[in-house]
C-alpha cells in the first residue's frame, strides 16, 4: 500500500534542495578540475609569451609528475620530499628538452611550425617512455590530508580538492610575485614583449627561454602529483591535460596569465556542469566545441576584412 506514496516525486520544495545542492557539487568539481588545467595552461602562456613556441608536451610532464611522485614514494621516501622531487624533475627535464631542442632549432633559424612538430615529436617521446618505465598500469598516491570530506555551503569536498584548489591560488600568487616585484621576473616579462630591446639591454633572452621551459615544466609535474590520489595516473594522461590547459591559455590569447587562469576555470566549470547534466560522454568535447567557437569568433574579423571584403569587392 506504500509502494505508491514512495514512488511519488518529492515535494517542490526538496526537489529545489537537492537541485541545490547538486549544482553546488558539480560547481565545487569544476573549481578544482580549473585548478588543474590552470597549471597547465599558464605553463602554455608562459613558454609562448617567451619563446613564441607552443609545448604540446606540456601535458608529458604532467605525466612524469605524477608517475616519478610514485615512484619515489613507494621507494620509501616521505610523500613530501617524494612530491617535491617530482616538481623538480619536470622542471629539469623541461628544461633540458629546450637545450636539446629548441634551442638549437632557434639557432638555425628554424620556424615556429618546426619548432611546434619538435614539441610533438617530444610529446611522443616522452609518452613512449614513460610506457617503457612504467607500464599500462594505474597508479595512485595517499591524500595529502587524511580525514573525512569537508561540506562547505552545499557541496561535499575531499581534502584532495582543498589541496588542489589552495595549491594552485598559491602558486598564482607566487607567480604574481616573481613577474612583478622581482628582478629575473621582469627580466623575463621584458624578453617575452620584445626579444631585440631586451638583447640591447643586457638580457640574455635564450635563458630566460630555458628559465620559461624549467617553470613551465614544474607548474605541469605540480599539476600532476596534484591530482593523482583523486585520478588514478597512467602513463596516456598528459594528452587530454595539456589540450584541456591549451584551450584555457587559449581564452588568454595565450599571454594574459589572469585571463588563462579564469579560461581554465570556467572550462572545468562548463565540464562538470556538462557531465552532470548531460550524458557524460558530453564531457570532453566541451573543450573542444569551446575551442572550435574562440577559433572562429576570433577568425570572424580577418575573414571580414579580408575574403568576406574581397568576395563582396567582387561583386
Amino acid at each position: 500500500m506504500y509502494a505508491g506514496w514512495f514512488n511519488q516525486p518529492p515535494p517542490e520544495g526538496e526537489s529545489q534542495l537537492e537541485l541545490g545542492q547538486q549544482l553546488s557539487q558539480l560547481i565545487a568539481t569544476g573549481i578544482t578540475t580549473g585548478a588543474i588545467y590552470a597549471l597547465l595552461g599558464l605553463g602554455l602562456t608562459l613558454t609562448y609569451s617567451t619563446t613564441r613556441v607552443v609545448n604540446v608536451a606540456i601535458g608529458e610532464f604532467a605525466t612524469i609528475g605524477a608517475l616519478s611522485a610514485v615512484s619515489m614514494y613507494r621507494a620509501g621516501l616521505p610523500l613530501a620530499v617524494a612530491l617535491a622531487g617530482a616538481v623538480v624533475l619536470g622542471a629539469l627535464i623541461a628544461g633540458i628538452m629546450y637545450g636539446l631542442t629548441i634551442r638549437p632549432g632557434q639557432r638555425k633559424g628554424a620556424g615556429l611550425l618546426s619548432l611546434l612538430i619538435v614539441t610533438i615529436a617530444i610529446h611522443l617521446v616522452l609518452k613512449g617512455v614513460a610506457l617503457i618505465l612504467w607500464g599500462t598500469r594505474s597508479y595512485n598516491l595517499p591524500a595529502f590530508t587524511q580525514g573525512e570530506p569537508v561540506r562547505i555551503l552545499n557541496a561535499v569536498i575531499t581534502r584532495q580538492s582543498l589541496w588542489i584548489v589552495g595549491v594552485t591560488a598559491l602558486i598564482v600568487i607566487a607567480l604574481y610575485y616573481f613577474f612583478s616585484r622581482t628582478l629575473l621576473g621582469k627580466a623575463l616579462r621584458a624578453s617575452a614583449v620584445n626579444v631585440v630591446g631586451s638583447r640591447l639591454m643586457g638580457i640574455p633572452v635564450y635563458r630566460m627561454g630555458f628559465l620559461a621551459f624549467a617553470l613551465s615544466g614544474a607548474l605541469a609535474a605540480a599539476g600532476g602529483v596534484l591530482i593523482t590520489p583523486d585520478t588514478l595516473a597512467t602513463y596516456d594522461m598528459g594528452l587530454l591535460l595539456g589540450l584541456k590547459g591549451f584551450v584555457g591559455a587559449v581564452i588568454g590569447r595565450l599571454s594574459s596569465y589572469p585571463m588563462t587562469v579564469a579560461g581554465c576555470l570556467l572550462l572545468g566549470l562548463l565540464e562538470s556542469l556538462s557531465a552532470g547534466l548531460l550524458p557524460s560522454g558530453y564531457r570532453d568535447a566541451v573543450a573542444f566545441g569551446v575551442l572550435i567557437a574562440i577559433l572562429i569568433y576570433r577568425a570572424l574579423p580577418a575573414l571580414r576584412h579580408g575574403v568576406l571584403a574581397a568576395e563582396e569587392a567582387h561583386d
